[in-house]
């Protein structure tokens, strides 16, 4: 028995002086000492001895087991060390190497031109107000003047849940929110999202607007011009050109667009403007005296102006964008311009 135990002894040691990994190691000491390894079919090889040839065969075994767990468990720290000093190796750092540039996020252009129409109006006295985006038919169409039967519905291209309940197709209904709860005189600005079935280049589905209202006792059409004049003068620079139109919205009486002179040619006439010279950015008019009728406002007593700017329309012709999905596609190599 003790010649049989060196000899596994002996052929373990070399099997595992020729190791290279833990997993290579942990192999071996499953096949000499896992539950069907060499040393234990050794032990329980002990019961078909004579009785008088037990207790020195056992402890040859015993002794060679202990032998061969020192030797693994020396060998083990060995290839630990060396496993651990190959992973350092692989995972180490040239000191020498130039730093990585951190790139900075920043504000979206969708975002930079939404806070610069604000505040332009906040100089001007304008508080903000915000609404709803699911907005019920009554504060979208029916309050602003616009029947269930009334033509102009068929202008807005709405997204319908139901009978009564609308994504919103302009910030307007906050115009009916707040002046049904708070009296003249009113200055205030309403941003966010609208929506309409309408998609191309320069449509989309969910678009960003301001919608802008004063209401107060002798308000008149020159007050409406020369805040939207103002308005110009301070985004596109001081002596934009700028006209008025006659237009038509069921919630003005009378309605105007304005334009201003083609920011891309400098009115000379181009293919943006349609060898025009001029650029529609807006739509606004004198509040219609029936809205007024719906928030229980005095229209003898009372006037105002309104008017509804897109964000995305603006910021196309601040940057020089001719595609409106650019802003919404997520494309770093565009937004990485207004860094």
């Amino acid at each position: 028995m003790k010649k049989k135990v060196d000899k596994l002894i002996t052929d373990a040691k070399t099997e595992i002086e020729g190791v290279e990994s833990s997993k290579e190691l942990e192999a071996i000491r499953v096949k000499y000492m896992g539950k069907k390894g060499k040393i234990t079919a050794l032990l329980k090889s002990l019961g078909e001895l004579p009785d008088e040839e037990r207790p020195a065969a056992g402890e040859a075994v015993n002794k060679g087991r202990k032998q061969l767990e020192e030797t693994l468990k020396t060998s083990r720290e060995t290839v630990r060390s060396s496993e651990s000093a190959q992973k350092l190796r692989s995972q180490s750092v040239d000191i020498t190497l130039p730093a990585v540039d951190h790139v900075m996020g920043h504000r979206h252009p969708i975002n930079r031109v939404m806070e610069e129409v604000l505040d332009i109006f906040r100089g001007m006295g304008f508080s903000v107000r915000k609404g709803p985006e699911i907005e019920k038919d009554y504060y979208n169409f029916e309050a602003l003047n616009i029947p269930k039967d009334h033509p102009a519905r068929d202008m807005q291209d709405t997204f319908y849940f139901g009978e009564d309940t609308v994504l919103r197709t302009h910030t307007s209904p906050v115009q009916i929110r707040t002046m049904e709860t708070e009296q003249p005189p009113l200055r205030i600005v309403s941003p966010g999202k609208v929506y309409r079935v309408d998609y191309d280049v320069t449509h989309s589905p969910m678009f960003h607007q301001v919608e802008g209202f004063i209401v107060d006792d002798r308000i008149t059409f020159s007050d409406l011009k020369g805040v939207l004049i103002e308005f110009v003068n301070q985004f596109f620079g001081e002596g934009t050109p700028v006209r008025f139109r006659p237009s038509f919205f069921p919630f003005t009486e009378p309605s105007a667009e304005v334009d201003i002179g083609c920011v891309m040619c400098s009115g000379s006439g181009c293919r943006v403007c349609s060898d025009s010279g001029w650029l529609e950015i807006l739509g606004s008019g004198m509040i219609h005296p029936e809205v007024f009728r719906f928030v229980n406002y005095d229209p003898e007593k009372y006037s105002g102006f309104a008017f509804g700017v897109g964000i995305e329309r603006l910021a196309m012709l601040r940057y020089g964008i001719d595609d409106i999905r650019l802003f919404f596609e997520n494309d770093l190599r565009f937004l990485a311009q207004f860094s």
